[in-house]
């Protein structure tokens, strides 16, 4: 009976030690992939920094053309960057954009107007220094 009871208390012994060692690897486990996901998410809100989004669409975003995130440069401006990612056409003084991939403005009806951040420019696309994380939407409709 004694070696029965001995044999019994050894055999709870080892399933506890495997039962708290594995959830020991579980737990590491779980860390590793919890720093994993931390990591991936401040390389996302590092991105997000250096990145602005570009929509275009027509009649007030009932049609998106094209979505873009493009990485940008401490200073840019709206019009430099558009310039550099978008065919764009501009006024004979380079004032105003006619014109995005080919899509042109019905001079008089319609025209090409932005919002910055959901809310209508203050100033032209020459002057509008962005920001990390502007979102900026360019919409044909018509005024």
């Amino acid at each position: 009976m004694q070696k029965f009871f001995l044999r019994f208390i050894t055999l709870l012994m080892v399933i506890g030690l495997l039962v708290s060692c594995g959830t020991s690897e579980d737990q590491s486990t779980e860390q590793n992939n919890q720093n994993a996901e931390s990591t991936e998410s401040n390389d996302a809100s590092e991105q997000n920094e250096e990145t602005v989004t570009i929509t275009l669409s027509k009649n007030k975003g009932e049609k998106q053309l094209d979505k873009k995130e493009i990485e940008i440069e401490e200073g840019s401006t709206l019009m430099s960057v558009m310039e550099d990612n978008f065919k764009v056409e501009t006024s004979h003084n380079g004032g105003f954009i006619t014109s995005i991939e080919g899509i042109s403005q019905d001079k008089g009806k319609t025209a090409w107007l932005f919002t910055v951040n959901g809310e209508q420019a203050k100033v032209g696309a020459k002057e509008l220094e962005l920001s990390p994380g502007d979102q900026i939407t360019f919409d044909l409709h018509a005024f």
